[in-house]
């Protein structure tokens, strides 16, 4: 098809811009304003000549779409040059200033839309930029004095359509702002739009001298990193459940009214599953399975990294977004006040605009050449696995992601980052050379290799407000870059240790070779970090995260059971070094359910006494079960949330085991490391004290580690089917005493001080105890602690002692 547009200078290759049956849709369709369009006017002036698009096909005759000039207007705003900087829309000297990036667009159009026109897909004003006094550079801008109450703003570009070489440009799309704040666009999760419109326009919000929120005298809280305990938690999900009993489900604010819950399982920082604003509508369809329709529940496919989700929060749309601005500054304020530290999950590695078949919203239609990663015919690099990957170490791109950090940090008060796909972060960009990315002459290097310094993470870790917060990076991507061990780090970057989860696993479910790997695991894995010069808190120690089975169903499933998601069983990971203890499925006997729950107290055990930081998943701490279902991406159901029911059923159960053990590793000196421990602090041991088995049939690691505030602890993990009797290690003057043991019921498990039958445990013990022995069932953990012996003391109380 070819697209002759008279009115201009040249002759350009485009799609059909309209069906001229139907002018509200686009040949893709997608919405397209249906107020009269004015691309030729002068700057501010709402009047401009008319022009003609003619589309014609190839042997058909041509068809023409006539839009007509409008008429003049009395003028509502004063209008001037603006400013290059800053990007986005900016309150300044009793105005607005916009200001975006395009290098390749020959036009730019600022349109200025009212809250109620949104909903109908119209323009309320719209200002031609002039390319002789509105850009500087690649940078277009305009000021603005006016009336802005209930106004949002967005642009059109036009330029050439060859996505052959990179080109998207259509003067028919309304794009989002990369730098827009707030993103407006459907009031309510999950509900569709007009006419069931999935993908209603969107627009920004324009900012506003009365955008104020009291954050109360709020700091940051600067835990050292070595101290953090993760929470990774879904917005909606912790709260929509109706058994959460919040007066707002599903939002910032129900989680802050559920944040005491967080306080007394023991963590201390809260990690968001994807916050920015995201279309949960993205694959919207019917899901025969469960009766119910798919949406894009998890949110890793971003439209705007500026804008927080506006349909996790009461308000929706209502202020132009900016009560949902509010409401989450105000999840933060409260966090903050419970002392939890925020750290949010950021998508940098695609958006939501996909594949050369997928919407123009923003980036693409702004200059996809520059936003997104091309090969030399313009098809998109997929490294993310989901259509495109950003372009993330091309200068304009690297920028706009470094100002965005500082925003969330500066503006909302974020403490820290987990990038989603960070090796991404590490490719080389599209037209990557040393003179484009560095400014100097060199050899050229191949789109998408490998960097051992990306321009990024040195812009960003030498930056002197995010050098300071938490950043944390999942070192791997879907082109199979795998990096664990080895991100580029400028010795403060972390990494979700994908190892540590898969050696654990493999371990305490019983599989031969791993008790040296195991070691490690416990030790902050120095065979991963030491060497890089880094130190145990590098490693973000998880055994279940949101992809994946939750901890429950790693006990009860060896295989994944998808069926949910309507895709036949075909999606997900099919190797999760899971194991069912005898039984698939949640239907299983009496002793198989008990295994389980000694199981997955191992699993707690392990992660709350190994060197670096821990991470616990959301609804694990109860022993939330999602049916086998290790992808549950698409499900805003009881699949994904979080059961509140369960919790209380819970509380004296596992609920309590994994709140006293979290309590003991924030009590512990040892347990929180600045550096890998040596020989002075931890002894391995075997069956016997001083004799460690790392044979490839071992399924026994021991060891003792000396803690400043607890003295000395023994802990050892029996993941054998065999029981064994352990042999402790000999102190003269000092007994070992029982805290945790995995094998028994709660609340014997754990023998807390308040427990009113304590004593007369630990004297049941004693037989064993006095002989400097402690037996041990098969799957099970222990950890006692050294107390001096009062029975010195008393010659007496000790007869039949060896």
């Amino acid at each position: 098809m070819e697209l002759v547009r008279c009115a201009s200078s040249f002759c350009l290759p485009y799609p059909r811009l309209f069906n001229l049956q139907n002018p509200a849709l686009s040949s893709a369709g997608f919405p397209v304003a249906q107020n009269r369009i004015n691309l030729g006017s002068d700057s501010g002036s709402g009047r401009g000549k008319g022009f003609v698009v003619e589309a014609r096909e190839k042997g058909a005759e041509a068809e023409t779409l006539v839009i007509e000039k409008p008429t003049k207007k009395v003028q509502r705003f004063e209008v001037s040059e603006g400013y290059p900087a800053p990007f986005g829309a900016t309150l300044v000297d009793g105005g607005v200033n916009f200001a975006i990036f395009s290098g390749n667009a020959v036009s730019a159009t600022l349109c200025l839309i009212g809250l109620s026109d949104l909903q109908k897909n119209r323009i309320t004003e719209q200002f031609s930029l002039d390319p002789e006094t509105n850009r500087t550079g690649d940078i277009w801008h305009v000021f603005l004095k006016g009336n802005f109450e209930d106004m949002l703003y967005a642009y059109r570009f036009d330029g050439p359509f060859c996505p052959h070489e990179g080109h998207y440009y259509n003067p028919s799309r309304v794009l989002v702002d990369p730098y827009a704040k707030a993103v407006v666009s459907r009031r309510e999760f999950g509900v569709v739009g007009p006419d069931g419109n999935c993908w209603p326009q969107m627009a920004g919000m324009i900012p506003s001298l009365n955008d104020q929120f009291d954050w109360e005298g709020d700091l940051p809280l600067q835990y050292p990193q070595r101290d953090l305990i993760i929470y990774e938690m879904h917005v909606r999900g912790f709260t929509k459940d109706e058994s959460s009993r919040t007066k707002y489900p599903g939002t910032y604010l129900g989680v802050v009214e559920k944040l005491d819950h967080l306080k007394e399982l023991g963590v201390n920082c809260i990690e968001l599953m994807p916050c920015h604003e995201f279309n949960e509508l993205e694959y919207f369809k019917y899901n025969a399975v469960m009766g119910d329709h798919k949406v894009n529940f998890w949110g890793y496919s971003s439209i705007s990294f500026f804008s927080p989700m506006m349909r996790y929060s009461t308000s929706g749309i209502r202020n132009c977004g900016r009560n949902a601005i509010n409401e989450f500054k105000l999840l933060v304020r409260e966090a903050h006040k419970r002392g939890l530290e925020v750290i949010m999950d950021v998508v940098f590695n695609h958006t939501a605009e996909g594949n050369e078949r997928g919407p123009i919203l923003s980036f693409r239609g702004i200059d996809n050449s520059v936003f997104y990663m091309l090969a030399p015919k313009g098809e998109f690099y997929n490294y993310s696995g989901c259509g495109n990957t950003f372009n993330c170490n091309h200068p304009v791109v690297r920028q706009f992601i470094v100002d965005c950090l500082k925003y969330w940090v500066t503006e909302m008060h974020i403490d820290g980052f987990r990038f989603d796909l960070a090796s991404i972060l590490t490719r080389a960009s599209s037209l990557w050379d040393s003179a484009n990315v560095y400014g100097i002459n060199g050899d050229s290097i191949t789109t998408g290799t490998p960097l051992s310094s990306p321009p990024l993470l040195d812009m960003i870790s030498n930056d002197p407000i995010l050098s300071g917060v938490k950043l944390i990076a999942e070192a791997w991507d879907c082109g199979g870059l795998y990096q664990v061990g080895m991100f580029p780090h400028w010795g403060i970057w972390s990494e979700w240790n994908g190892k540590y989860r898969d050696v654990v696993r493999q371990f305490i479910k019983g599989t031969d070779g791993f008790s040296g790997a195991f070691a490690e695991c416990l030790c902050g894995s120095p065979n991963l970090y030491q060497k890089g010069g880094r130190k145990p808190w590098n490693s973000i120690n998880f055994v279940c995260a949101h992809d994946g089975f939750t901890l429950a169903d790693l006990v009860t499933y060896n295989k994944k059971n998808n069926t949910a998601n309507g895709e036949n069983n075909n999606d997900g990971e099919n190797h999760n070094n899971s194991w069912n203890c005898g039984k698939e499925g949640e239907f299983a006997s009496i002793f198989v359910k008990n295994l389980r729950k000694r199981q997955m107290r191992n699993f707690f055990l392990c992660l709350m006494i190994s060197q670096g930081v821990p991470m616990v998943y959301m609804g694990d701490e109860y022993g939330h079960t999602k049916g086998g279902n290790n992808n549950t991406y698409c499900h805003d159901n009881y699949i994904n949330y979080f059961s509140w029911v369960k919790k209380e059923e819970s509380s004296n159960d596992f609920f309590r085991f994994c709140r006293l053990i979290t309590k003991f590793r924030k009590e512990c000196e040892s347990l929180g490391l600045n550096d890998f421990p040596t020989s002075e602090r931890l002894q391995w041991h075997g069956h016997m004290p001083g004799s460690p088995d790392w044979s490839d049939t071992s399924r026994f690691v021991a060891f003792t580690l000396r803690d400043e505030e607890k003295g000395e602890m023994y802990i050892a993990f029996n993941a054998s089917h065999l029981p064994v009797m352990a042999t402790l290690p000999d102190r003269p003057g000092y007994v070992w005493e029982p805290l945790v043991d995995t094998s028994k019921p709660a609340p014997f498990d754990f023998l807390s001080d308040d427990l009113p039958e304590r004593e007369m445990v630990l004297k049941l013990y004693q037989p064993f105890l006095n002989y400097n022995i402690y037996p041990m069932l098969s799957y099970s953990s222990v950890l006692l602690l050294l107390k001096h012996d009062e029975r010195e003391e008393h010659p007496s109380s000790s007869m039949g002692r060896k």
